[in-house]
């Protein structure tokens, strides 16, 4: 039985799926499913259960053990808001909850794979899995942060695999319940369908118009990482997960552009409240999983928006093709 936690969100869902594809019908969904809407990252994937996040806790916490045993927990849950401002809440989600998992996993000798940021970095310039370059912006990176270190306390201690995946830009299939923190490609693309033109943010941080740049990488890349640690039991530690290749807002504007066939690039001032908690630039030093075995290749921009843009097509055609005249 394998636990993924956060499994009606963005990448659990794409996780679940990959892992159904890989024959696993034994998965325990765990998941806040208050937002009702995110079932549908669920609708065509294989569960052997579904538990709500609190209940789930509650066994956990009170040592209740599930009816079979879980070989991997696949912790993706938290909060995502990266412009949430309660400290609390944020802690209490991504911090206590990952720590009371972890330790359950530890006892158990239970495979423990969990989703960290590489909101961590802040505003640096070096993206490397070190304390010297770690310096968030925010509550949300500073929640990730924090237990990243108290996964570096315990990690080498041999009572379990214990394996932190630094995400950076992840866009893709299944985020539409995402809302503002949906990727810009996704934004771009709504904006595109609607009017014919995309808003990117004006200069800033001494970056041209659009020119800002992040480690894009499509979400099949970041899980075919986390089956490859699944695969591999006896590596631990603190990875990033990029491409390793920083590329501009205006590159991913421009395949969105290229796909449909049309479409314009209109810039709008920088936000007023995304000023000194920004990250203008992102570019994952990859060293550490190359190192670790893993070798396959990552999409770029280009090869990731078209297999996007392709999944939407086929998953809402008539929106899609209202005002794409792809192919003409």
């Amino acid at each position: 039985m394998i636990v993924v936690t956060g499994a009606a969100g963005f990448i659990g869902s794409n996780l679940v799926k990959a892992l159904n594809q890989r024959g696993h019908r034994d998965v325990i969904a765990v998941d806040d499913l208050t937002d009702g809407t995110k079932f549908q990252n669920l609708a065509d994937c294989e569960l052997l259960d579904y538990m709500d996040r609190d209940a789930f806790l509650e066994q956990i916490e009170f040592g209740i053990d599930l009816p079979d045993r879980i070989v991997a927990v696949f912790h993706q849950g938290a909060c995502t808001d990266t412009t949430e401002r309660d400290g609390c809440f944020m802690m209490q989600n991504n911090y206590a909850y990952s720590k009371l998992l972890l330790a359950y996993c530890r006892e158990k000798g239970i495979p423990f794979i969990y989703a960290s940021s590489a909101a961590v970095y802040g505003a640096g310039q070096v993206f490397r899995e070190s304390r010297d370059y770690e310096l968030p912006l925010n509550v949300y990176g500073y929640s990730k942060f924090l237990f990243d270190q108290h996964v570096r306390r315990i990690l080498g201690d041999g009572k379990n695999q214990v394996v932190g995946l630094r995400y950076f830009n992840v866009y893709g299939p299944r985020e539409q319940h995402k809302g503002s923190m949906a990727s810009v490609a996704y934004h771009f693309n709504n904006q595109l369908l609607k009017s014919g033109r995309m808003r990117l943010f004006r200069g800033s941080n001494g970056y041209a118009d659009g020119e800002q740049r992040r480690d894009f990488i499509y979400v099949d890349d970041v899980v075919a990482v986390n089956l490859w640690f699944l695969e591999h039991p006896e590596r631990s530690g603190i990875f990033n997960v990029g491409t390793g290749r920083s590329r501009s807002f205006n590159d991913v504007a421009r395949a969105i552009i290229h796909w449909h066939g049309h479409g314009e690039i209109g810039y709008i001032p920088f936000p007023e409240k995304l000023r000194g908690c920004y990250q203008s630039f992102t570019e994952a030093d990859m060293t550490n999983l190359r190192k670790a075995g893993y070798q396959q290749p990552f999409k770029d921009v280009e090869a990731g928006v078209n297999n996007y843009l392709d999944w939407l097509d086929q998953a809402h055609p008539v929106l899609h093709r209202t005002t794409s005249v792809r192919g003409i």
